[in-house]
């Protein structure tokens, strides 16, 4: 934003300093280890405190509410379950915006509404002064533990070049795809691409299993042509091996965000027949398997094995 106000204390950006995350849960503690290990001071807070009381052994100072972080922290780091979290997170009782200040910055790396980041937005900084970056995440777990994710940020290109030296220290890949909401709705973009692989590498799977194939092996056997890919690496041998512990991501995710796409695929007068069949899929699998259930477990729809 033109004429904004700079950080508090005008420190430079190099500088080790006092950074927050709000949200340590699944993705949200390995990328709080990373900036830790980086040599920054972290203050972090969970709803689910024991959620976040491993990171105090590797130097994170826990405090007792998301208000008390963003007290002690001018760049404030988020990653919570969907559009009621943030909420509830930023503007709830003992909230960020409570404890928020002029020119300090919230990068909300949750995968919420791109509408209501907007509305999110716009209310923060006018009664804060804190300024909004939604930068919503793709990589799962591993790629929060290795640094590999990728980032894609909607906002301002002041505050996107503020903050980018410490997303860097969590990410290989950080883009500004445009302005308030630009970054959500790249990522649904991404859940499309994503979601839709799922579906279609369980039903890959399934049909090799059932033909009698070694469906282990595909992702050996394709390499290097053009079905090859990440996902088929990655995915293919954990659902067929019924590996789910830890869980790559939960269907709840996954589906909340399939559900966004319709909601603004309907906004957009943009067909989405392939991601509708997909939502519904993980539907099923919800309501079979639970909302905690590995996204992933969508391979066991089409087969004999118990949910």
């Amino acid at each position: 934003m033109a004429g904004a106000a700079p950080l508090k204390g005008e420190k430079a950006m190099s500088e080790k300093r006092t950074l927050g995350f709000v949200g340590t849960g699944l993705m949200g503690a390995p990328m709080t280890a990373r900036l830790l290990a980086a040599g920054n001071r972290v203050v972090v807070w969970n709803r689910t405190r024991a959620k976040a009381e491993p990171l105090v052994a590797k130097g994170a100072v826990l405090v007792e509410s998301a208000a008390d972080v963003a007290r002690q922290a001018d760049i404030v780091f988020m990653c919570l379950t969907d559009t009621n979290a943030v909420e509830e997170a930023v503007f709830g009782a003992d909230g960020i915006a409570a404890g928020a200040s002029e020119g300090a910055i919230l990068v909300d790396f949750s995968s919420i509404q791109p509408e209501a980041t907007r509305a999110f937005a716009k209310r923060l900084e006018a009664e804060t002064g804190m300024r909004w970056l939604d930068a919503p995440v793709s990589g799962g777990v591993p790629g929060a533990e290795a640094g590999t994710l990728a980032i894609m940020a909607g906002g301002t290109q002041d505050v996107f070049e503020a903050v980018k030296p410490f997303v860097l220290q969590m990410a290989a890949q950080f883009t500004l795809m445009g302005p308030t909401g630009a970054g959500q709705t790249t990522k649904l973009c991404n859940q499309v691409i994503v979601g839709c692989t799922m579906a279609v590498l369980a039903e890959a799977a399934r049909l090799a299993t059932n033909a009698g194939v070694d469906a282990t092996r595909l992702p050996e056997a394709l390499a290097g042509g053009f079905a090859d890919s990440k996902p088929l690496q990655l995915f293919v041998p954990r659902m067929v091996n019924g590996q789910h512990e830890p869980p790559l991501g939960h269907v709840y995710t996954m589906l909340k965000d399939l559900d966004s796409v319709g909601e603004l695929a309907r906004a957009s007068a943009s067909p989405v027949p392939f991601t509708a069949m997909a939502a519904e899929q993980f539907r099923l699998l919800s309501v079979r398997g639970g909302n905690d259930a590995d996204a992933l477990e969508i391979f066991k729809l089409s087969g004999a094995s118990k949910l």
